[in-house]
Formats: structure tokens, C-alpha cells, sequence
């Protein structure tokens, strides 16, 4: 369980430091996912979703 919050806390750091570092450009992002269809969003988060877990697969298989 302690594996599950220290992997929540660092995608809190990580969304954390896109946010301190590039401001602007997160707003430009989102703006442009606004204007996406439901199913493109849904898509990328689904491939994304996939990309997270194979990754973790990996790096958890690996170790």
C-alpha cells in the first residue's frame, strides 16, 4: 500500500513541476483538448493508460 501513495505522491510532483516549469504552455495544451472530440480524448488516454502500464510492467519486472 505504501507502493500505491509514494506512486500517487511523485505524479503529484511530476504534474506539479510541468506546471512550475512551463505554465503557458500547459494552458495552450488544455485549450487544445477542449476542442478535441470525447472519443480522440478517450483514445489518448487510453493509449497513454497502456504506455503507463506496459512501462510499469518493466520496470517492476525488471527490478
Amino acid at each position: 500500500m505504501s507502493d500505491l501513495w509514494a506512486a500517487l505522491c511523485l505524479v503529484a510532483v511530476l504534474e506539479g513541476l510541468v506546471l512550475f516549469a512551463m505554465p503557458g504552455g500547459w494552458k495552450r495544451t488544455m485549450v487544445q483538448i477542449l476542442q478535441l472530440p470525447d472519443s480522440h480524448v478517450r483514445r489518448l488516454g487510453g493509449i497513454t493508460l497502456v504506455v503507463g502500464l506496459v512501462a510499469l510492467y518493466l520496470v517492476r519486472g525488471a527490478g
